[in-house]
């Protein structure tokens, strides 16, 4: 039998353990920037349509983790990742004042709204938010609530609050999933309750369901229920293993021309998921 060289067999090992490297771990020389993100971005499929596009312009491959903008906000703490998309402003200032995080930008919103069965058995159709929460409240509706400290969680309670009602969370009628939107609506659906989404998932569940979907929108168009994304790097004198280089240069182009005309294009069953705004307004750092 021929023997094969130690070199030979070096390189077959090389060759191997780069393969191994599958499900986000990459070979030495390849750019890897790790970033925790909201259930949103990633169930709508906007982050499968930007990363590769991200990709071709830097040579930078993007991964991700989606969880509830609080949970990621304390990956970045942990200095477990590298960059944030988040979507809940006063949580996100007091992470930067606190000195996580650097470079805070905004980059694109959508709004909030307030969805249930078609039917509409607490009536709530065309009221304000506020108007609609009392109404839940009153008539004892189903209300699911995603209860995870994710920005939506953190608007609903928001919402509560300008109700003037306490978050009715240890009622019967108050359902807490702990899961993202998407799972969230498919109980609301389920139970035949009420729920606030941000009007991307929105747009997918409704795309899910050919444009039928079982819940349907009843109140929108308050203003304080915009919903702004914004990129924050990790402080590298806090995490000096951030990749700071490769943050600042994923923020830059989410903010750029390209990327926020990717933002402007991207759609469901034709309809618009994320307006693009880094140019819009002074950006907090």
């Amino acid at each position: 039998m021929r023997r094969l060289s130690t070199k030979v067999l070096a390189l077959g090992a090389v060759i191997l353990l780069c393969l191994s490297f599958v499900q986000g771990v990459a070979c030495a020389d390849e750019k890897v920037l790790l970033m925790a993100t909201t259930t949103s971005t990633d169930d709508t499929g906007l982050l499968d349509y930007l990363a590769p596009l991200f990709k071709e312009d830097t040579g930078i491959t993007l991964q991700w983790t989606a969880t509830g903008t609080g949970k990621a906000l304390k990956l970045g703490e942990n200095c477990d990742v590298d960059v944030l998309l988040v979507h809940d402003p006063d949580s996100e200032k007091k992470f930067v004042e606190a000195g996580y995080g650097v470079d805070r930008t905004q980059v694109m919103y959508n709004d909030f709204i307030i969805i249930g069965p078609a039917d509409d058995p607490a009536g709530i159709k065309g009221l304000t938010s506020t108007e609609a929460f009392k109404k839940i409240a009153e008539k004892k509706a189903i209300f699911v609530s995603r209860a995870d400290e994710s920005g939506t969680h953190m608007k609903e309670k928001f919402v509560w609050q300008q109700a003037g009602l306490d978050v009715p969370d240890k009622e019967e009628w108050y359902v807490q999933t702990g899961q993202g939107m998407l799972i969230t609506i498919n109980v609301a659906a389920e139970k035949k309750g009420y729920t606030l989404t941000d009007r991307g998932t929105y747009i997918k569940y409704e795309a899910n369901y050919e444009g039928k979907p079982p819940l349907v929108i009843l109140s929108e168009g308050d203003p304080y229920l915009l919903n702004q994304y914004s990129v924050i790097a990790v402080n590298p004198e806090r995490c000096p293993k951030a990749k700071y280089d490769l943050a600042k240069k994923f923020i830059e182009w989410m903010a750029s021309p390209r990327a926020q005309q990717a933002i402007e294009d991207f759609r469901l069953m034709g309809k618009q998921l994320f307006f693009p705004n880094a140019d819009v307004a002074s950006q907090s750092k």
